[in-house]
């Protein structure tokens, strides 16, 4: 008999959009895929080489439960450079990505009954992380209208003595929201634990990104190779941990994953060590779609009460044309070839929504765009 936990896990309906998508690809349907939140890029130059050169130099056995040393003090140096933060080298293990990384931390944190605070909206994994484990989800609403920040009073509120952290991702999937400064800094004010998701750092379009790392050491990091360096296929992340955690992780590390790809470690390498003209490009075309998108999108009578600032998606309100997120965006993939992902995959508050991803060409969100136009006024 299938266990009660995975009964109760709900799918991840980005895939079951994509799954679909791909079945109608495969009747002979070209359809437009602005589902997926993975860069249509590829990864630079030096980092395919870097993963090559691995190879031929048979790097393809387990390494240290923790990561090879050069990548874990690449990415010390990563968040100096950057953030000007000091960070010990044994506070850091590298995982197999970011969604491992994040299953290690709350293993590492939880028990049976404690509770995380989460935004709602959110991507669409983390509360299912939350409670596959044992844990329960405590909501924190947000809105278009605050731009998707978490309102700390608010918060505050929600706090108990089972509180055992506050999750946080800015950029966010799938608002595009990022989190002020001031915001970050309030949140460690707090004094909770906190789990920040870094992973669409990079990705920002006018404004810099801040890591919690710069406002209190009681916080977990999670980042990863996949986004911003476009290198989904290579399994990459990291954890950043508070001093007194890493053996723990380590140890469910060893039981669950052992290690991370010994070949995509020394490619992680090159990522962080190594200057990348191609990033810059990427992420001024990016900014060249979310502007097209943010100007055609009211056009067809979507609302966007705030700009995203970064990430690559646009959360936009769909209420003119249905109330009921799942059906409309498979109506849409069914009639119009185009895959969006339905509000209500990242949580309640996101019901009535569509999540817009232009990690895709400029051309062929132009051709969704056509499509939506006609799909609409068929209506």
């Amino acid at each position: 008999m299938i266990s009660q936990r995975s009964r109760d896990i709900p799918p991840f309906l980005v895939m079951d959009v994509l799954e679909r998508a791909k079945a109608l690809e495969a009747a002979g349907h070209p359809v437009i895929h602005m589902e997926v939140g993975e860069p249509d890029f590829a990864p630079p130059a030096k980092v395919k080489e870097a993963a090559i050169h691995a190879l031929e130099r048979s790097e393809t056995h387990y390494t240290h439960s923790l990561g090879i040393t050069p990548l874990r003090c690449a990415v010390a140096d990563h968040y100096k450079r950057r953030y000007g933060v000091k960070i010990d080298v044994e506070q850091i293990v590298i995982t197999q990505g970011t969604s491992p990384a994040l299953l290690l931390v709350l293993t590492a944190l939880m028990n049976p009954g404690d509770e995380i605070i989460l935004a709602n909206p959110g991507y669409a994994c983390y509360p299912n992380f939350v409670r596959f484990i044992g844990g329960v989800v405590v909501d924190a609403p947000v809105n278009a209208r605050s731009g998707f920040v978490l309102n700390v009073d608010q918060v505050k509120k929600l706090i108990s003595a089972k509180t055992k952290a506050i999750l946080i991702n800015s950029p966010a999937n799938p608002t595009g929201a990022l989190m002020p400064p001031a915001t970050l800094r309030e949140l460690a004010e707090l004094g909770q634990m906190i789990i920040s998701d870094e992973i669409y750092h990079g990705l920002v379009y006018g404004e810099k990104e801040h890591s919690i790392l710069e406002y209190t050491d009681r916080a977990f990091v999670l980042n990863g190779f996949s986004k911003y360096y476009a290198m989904t296929g290579f399994r990459l992340g990291y954890i950043i941990a508070p001093t007194g955690y890493t053996r723990a992780i380590q140890k469910t590390q060893q039981n669950l994953f052992i290690c991370a790809c010994s070949i995509a470690q020394w490619a992680g390498v090159s990522a962080l060590n190594d200057h990348h003209p191609e990033l810059d490009e990427m992420v001024k075309t990016y900014d060249a779609r979310r502007r097209y998108l943010l100007e055609q999108l009211p056009r067809l009578g979507f609302q966007i009460a705030y700009e995203p600032k970064g990430a690559f998606y646009i959360l936009a309100d769909a209420r003119h044309l249905d109330s009921n997120s799942h059906h409309l965006a498979f109506d849409i993939l069914e009639k119009a070839h185009v895959a969006l992902d339905p509000g209500i995959d990242f949580g309640s508050n996101a019901e009535g929504f569509l999540r817009f991803s232009y990690a895709n060409s400029l051309d062929n969100i132009k051709t969704g765009i056509e499509r939506l136009s006609r799909y609409i006024h068929s209506l």
